[in-house]
């Protein structure tokens, strides 16, 4: 399979003339990643050390995400600029995301952290996470998103509902999601069936489409 911009000859061509012509990573490495993202949805946190902690998982979960995810070929300016995963608000990771993701990559894309203070720059994210202290400004900040290719997660009750991309949920100590597939569309961004076949579905309106 062909890798990001890469004709059939080996050639480079940027940008590409399709989305899936360098989005889509070889199947042996989604069958891998596909594996993680099942044993991450079923693992148990804790706070302790002989357990991953909630943040290390949903480090974890980003990262992953971003492996089942088609971004437009608009989103990047070459074939080898950065993937940009950005905190909006008050981090709850606190070096878990800098320690988890240091030195990865998406494909070719090597992968940078950033912290937000001002939503606006938010646009200049392929994803971002929406902290919980930011909740009563979730719609101001979804508006300001309308029409980029972001992926918006979060972590607030009826994020997804509200139009936020992904949700993190806790049931029985473990991290699960669920996905707005209205805001995906939204957004540009075409979501693999393999990750939706693992989240919990919903519409704008909020009414639940599938588990």
């Amino acid at each position: 399979m062909n890798t990001p911009g890469t004709s059939r000859n080996g050639s480079r061509s940027w940008p590409p003339t399709s989305r899936s012509q360098w989005v889509r990573p070889a199947l042996p490495f989604i069958a891998g990643s596909l594996a993680i993202l099942v044993s991450l949805a079923g693992f148990p946190f804790a706070r302790g050390q002989a357990a991953p902690s909630e943040y290390q998982l949903k480090a974890a979960f980003l990262f992953n995400f971003a492996k089942f995810i088609d971004w437009p070929p608009g989103s990047f300016t070459g074939p080898q600029s950065p993937f940009t995963i950005c905190v909006l608000g008050q981090d709850p990771f606190g070096r878990v995301l800098d320690d988890s993701l240091q030195g990865k990559a998406i494909g070719n894309q090597p992968l940078t952290i950033r912290r937000l203070k001002d939503k606006t720059e938010a646009r200049r994210c392929q994803m971002v996470f929406v902290s919980s202290s930011e909740s009563a400004h979730l719609a101001e900040i979804l508006e300001s998103l309308r029409g980029a290719s972001v992926l918006v997660v979060g972590e607030t009750s009826g994020f997804a509902a509200a139009g936020g991309t992904i949700e993190f949920t806790l049931e029985d100590n473990r991290v699960r999601f669920t996905i707005n597939t209205d805001a995906a569309d939204r957004a540009g961004l075409m979501l693999s069936s393999k990750l939706l076949a693992l989240a919990k579905l919903v519409h704008d309106a909020g009414h639940s489409k599938g588990v």
